[in-house]
């Protein structure tokens, strides 16, 4: 089944919803900011996702650049540091068995859709 990290306030979010809706294919809404993910449940998705927790990581968020930006971070601080704070998290994520993307584009979720 296909899942979606999926935070409605995000233009790209809905868009990609929206796609995963036209397919036709069964799927499951994660709502991340609603239910923030354990440690484990997001080193995995960082796995499938095959990028390292930095790259995760939103950037531009006024959260990091207040307090995390050019600090020394290592990996497992930075997870930590996303469970705690979700909405750090990249967003929308699609997620089907084994491969996941950060589907920014929205064109990078139809290789998995």
């Amino acid at each position: 089944m296909i899942q979606i990290y999926h935070n409605s306030r995000c233009s790209k979010s809905r868009q990609c919803l929206s796609l995963i809706e036209n397919s036709g294919k069964k799927f499951e809404i994660i709502k991340y900011l609603e239910n923030p993910q354990t440690i484990a449940e997001l080193t995995v998705l960082i796995s499938k996702l095959g990028i390292e927790p930095i790259d995760l990581v939103r950037k531009k968020e006024k959260l990091w650049v207040e307090n995390y930006k050019n600090k020394a971070i290592t990996p497992k601080e930075l997870i930590e540091i996303m469970t705690e704070n979700p909405i750090l998290i990249e967003r929308p994520i699609v997620i089907n068995g084994n491969k996941a993307v950060i589907a920014r584009p929205i064109e990078n979720a139809t290789g998995i859709i």
